[in-house]
């Protein structure tokens, strides 16, 4: 059964906004590694992908194999990662959901709310990055939903400058797995942050979704690197493993990124297909690590 990521980050979501925040590490300072990694990708790797391994256990694979932090943690388990001295790389948590975002006026209040506790909560905890979605199409025409985006998201962003916490909005495909979702094209997330204007707002390039909706890749992340703040991976088809089984060749998109200047953080989010799940965990970093 293919899994649904959607249903499994709403489950992990539930009653996250409610936690209180505590000083934990900062984000900026990247754990040292047990593992001998090259140190020029910070690594991290997307809870969800992983939800059937105890936190606990992923946290100590993530640390054996050289991982700064954890993508899609929510304050409820921010104390789990605090204890193997790894970050949430990517907050979550605010978001209402993958098809109800900030091109819905009618969800701006809500989201509004959501974003201000969390930016706070994020803040507290020393972390540096928050995730938020488009919301689906449903008819509308992508420059009305541009507009709304800007409108709403304008009225967070001088709290997330004054907190020092960047909001990213991630690109996702609509031909496979998010029918219907607005962000699903680099240029429409570029266009929405120009539009408003701040350091603090930045994208959030998933590889496997923009590979599957857009294509060329790597020139895509030569010319509009500026405007990304974060990478997700995956295996095209299917999102599987990142070896030899897909059509992506990660070795040089890796250098890509790496030649931008990049600093910040590439999360692998691909569905195991192999038994041995953390396995597959351990080669994606090794193909990635250049």
């Amino acid at each position: 059964m293919k899994t649904s990521r959607r249903k499994v980050i709403q489950n992990m979501l539930a009653g996250s906004a409610a936690v209180a925040a505590a000083p934990f590490l900062k984000a900026n300072a990247a754990p040292q590694s047990t593992h001998m990694l090259k140190g020029n990708i910070h690594h991290s790797v997307c809870r969800w992908c992983f939800s059937d391994t105890p936190l606990d256990v992923l946290c100590a694979t993530a640390k054996e194999i050289g991982l700064v932090g954890i993508d899609l943690v929510g304050p409820k388990d921010w104390d789990t990662l605090k204890k193997y001295n790894l970050v949430s790389t990517m907050c979550n948590g605010a978001e209402i959901s993958l098809t109800k975002g900030w091109n819905d006026p009618q969800y701006h209040a809500q989201l509004i709310k959501n974003y201000t506790e969390h930016i706070e909560l994020v803040a507290a905890a020393g972390y540096t990055n928050l995730i938020c979605f488009s919301g689906s199409r449903n008819g509308m025409q992508d420059e009305v939903g541009l507009q709304n985006c800007a409108d709403g998201l304008k009225q967070i962003m001088s709290l997330a400058e004054k907190k020092g916490v960047v909001i990213h909005m991630e690109l996702l495909n609509s031909k496979v797995d998010h029918k219907d979702y607005m962000c699903d094209k680099t240029p429409w997330g570029v266009e929405l942050c120009k539009r408003i204007g701040s350091p603090n707002f930045k994208l959030l390039y998933d590889i496997y979704h923009m590979q599957i909706d857009e294509g060329d890749v790597i020139h895509t992340i030569r010319t509009y690197h500026p405007y990304i703040g974060h990478y997700h991976t995956a295996g095209v088809p299917g999102r599987h493993e990142i070896d030899e089984t897909q059509e992506l060749y990660y070795p040089a998109i890796m250098k890509a990124i790496l030649a931008t200047g990049f600093q910040q953080y590439v999360a692998q989010e691909f569905i195991p297909a192999s038994a041995d799940k953390l396995g597959s965990l351990k080669k994606a970093i090794q193909i990635c690590d250049v």
